[in-house]
């Protein structure tokens, strides 16, 4: 955590709940703001993983789904970090700045994906560190979005995955509406956060999981690791995964799943109407599913203004598509399937 970061906040009125912002003054009505407004949010939840060295390029090459070489000072990746049976162990968003690669993911998995990758590091020429507190973070989205970075900045990418970084790193995200991440100094980041003024609303870490939820973007957490192969997340979607890329741990699974098999389960955005909140992992039931199988499970989930819950959910695509699916059990409240920002292949 940014100490100085989280006392700039705190002061904006921000309130913390364990390592991420809850709210500021209004909660009832941010994640409102969300949908329909423009907002800046804290992004200090979510962690950075630092790679550097003469070799780093090589290393990640053979460990990461996507493709490496791609990532560049301007432009970054979506990707996972898989175990050999092709089981996700992480998700993230790779990007570079000055020397090294930051993979950016959830604070909760930093220390067990850095615990992890460093096994395979063995002779390679690269260090790998935590370097979440280095760099304030902070997003920006809404249709105004994009005008009131390039007046207060001079740019702002146009392109999903696109970067545009001189002091600051400004990365466009994909979805269905104008969204950013911005990384850099502590005293860059606190000038634009002042810049943006009343104009955009300060939101807390739910309402830009909402965004998240909404835009189609996997994201692995404690209670989905080593759950999902890599398609099943969408990623070869999300330029995610790359086919031409060569060997990596687990790409055996991937590349036969990408080439012989056909997929039998993707993830669906959908909504729910529970009683209790539902969490990643949580069971689907569907009574066309194999008694042998689960229908599926949540990958992530969060409250929407409108009522209940917005769910990303990997799913068997027999159960999701021709079928039912509820949470939890038989008894538990139906899954209404929503349409992402972002089609299927065809050859599904």
């Amino acid at each position: 955590m940014n100490a100085e970061w989280s006392t700039f906040l705190e002061q904006a009125g921000a309130v913390w709940v364990a390592d991420r912002v809850s709210h500021f003054s209004h909660p009832g009505s941010e994640a409102r703001a969300a949908l329909v407004g423009d907002v800046r949010c804290d992004l200090s939840h979510l962690g950075l993983i630092a790679a550097r060295g003469p070799e780093t390029e090589l290393f990640l090459q053979g460990q990461l789904t996507c493709d490496v070489r791609q990532v560049t000072p301007d432009h970054s990746l979506l990707g996972a970090f898989c175990s050999p049976k092709g089981r996700v162990l992480a998700s993230f968003r790779l990007f570079r700045q000055g020397d090294a690669y930051l993979l950016e993911l959830p604070q909760a998995m930093v220390e067990p994906t850095l615990s992890r990758l460093r096994k395979y590091v063995l002779r390679a020429k690269t260090a790998l560190e935590d370097a979440s507190a280095t760099l304030a973070r902070m997003g920006v989205a809404g249709p105004n979005a994009p005008a009131a970075l390039e007046k207060m900045l001079g740019v702002a990418p146009g392109r999903a995955n696109d970067i545009v970084a001189e002091n600051l790193a400004i990365i466009r995200l994909p979805g269905p509406g104008p969204r950013y991440e911005l990384h850099g100094a502590t005293a860059d980041i606190q000038q634009v956060w002042r810049a943006l003024g009343s104009e955009f609303t300060p939101v807390g870490a739910e309402p830009w999981r909402l965004l998240e939820i909404l835009a189609g973007i996997p994201t692995v957490y404690p209670e989905t690791v080593d759950a999902f192969v890599p398609q099943m997340l969408n990623l070869q979607l999300l330029e995610g995964i790359g086919m031409q890329k060569g060997c990596y741990t687990g790409q055996e699974v991937v590349a036969r799943t990408h080439y012989l098999g056909k997929l039998k389960r993707r993830m669906y955005l959908a909504r729910v109407e529970s009683p209790n909140p539902p969490h990643p992992g949580d069971a689907l039931f569907s009574p066309q599913a194999d008694a042998s199988q689960s229908a599926g499970r949540l990958a992530d989930a969060c409250p929407h203004p409108d009522g209940g819950y917005a769910v990303l959910a990997v799913a068997s695509i027999e159960c999701a598509e021709q079928g039912t699916l509820r949470l939890g059990d038989a008894n538990g409240p139906a899954l209404r399937l929503e349409l992402l920002p972002y089609g299927f292949e065809a050859a599904d």
